[in-house]
């Protein structure tokens, strides 16, 4: 078995289970200071070239951005979610990761999965659908690298938008994640109203 089927072992498994569509799920962003957390789902048809899709982490920007405007341009069902930083306080992280990937999942809607391949250990609580949980998953599935990408990509097109409202943090550099500079930032100027607040390097200038 060639490595990009194998990559596509798993939904070729559950298809051939009758659960129908496949989609993958990821997430993006648990740990930075600020933004949300963001999830993708993405189904992938059975015929699509399969090798444009691997771990976002592993991946250049542009090369994620070229991915996504494919996935996009071939018109690849997709759905995304959000987890606000209030949100985050509120649930936790892990909890608000799951929130945002059962937002993306709903977020495919027409289209209803009849299985999910989520990155991870854990599934997805409440979701009265298929589900199983991959550790390491944008290496182990296609659909999951896919999902990864979109998550990855949307947040970080998100957190350029917010650096031109809080131009103070450099988010447009560092997506929020807990670098040197983030974290003076929020020691000279307090933080803002897309910080996480229950976050070390947060809640002590708070």
């Amino acid at each position: 078995m060639t490595q990009v089927a194998e990559n596509f072992r798993f939904e070729v498994e559950l298809a051939g289970r009758g659960l129908t569509p496949v989609a993958g799920v990821d997430e993006a962003g648990r740990g930075p200071l600020a933004g949300p957390v963001v999830a993708g789902a993405v189904i992938l048809p059975a015929d699509i070239d399969l090798t444009p899709f691997r771990d976002s982490k592993k991946m250049t920007a542009k090369a994620r951005e070229r991915v996504f405007e494919l996935i996009c341009e071939l018109a690849i069902p997709h759905g995304v979610g959000y987890a606000s930083p209030a949100e985050i306080d509120e649930i936790n992280i892990l909890q608000a990761s799951l929130l945002a990937m059962a937002r993306a999942v709903a977020d495919l809607a027409p289209l209803s999965p009849g299985a999910l391949l989520v990155d991870g250990k854990f599934t997805i609580p409440e979701l009265q659908i298929h589900q199983e949980a991959l550790i390491k998953g944008e290496d182990r599935s296609a659909s999951i690298a896919a999902a990864s990408i979109v998550a990855k990509v949307t947040r970080d097109r998100l957190m350029a938008r917010l650096d031109r409202e809080y131009p103070q943090y450099g988010l447009a550099r560092h997506k929020g994640y807990p670098t040197k500079a983030h974290k003076a930032a929020i020691a000279e100027h307090g933080p803002s109203p897309i910080h996480r607040l229950s976050f070390k390097g947060v809640r002590e200038h708070c």
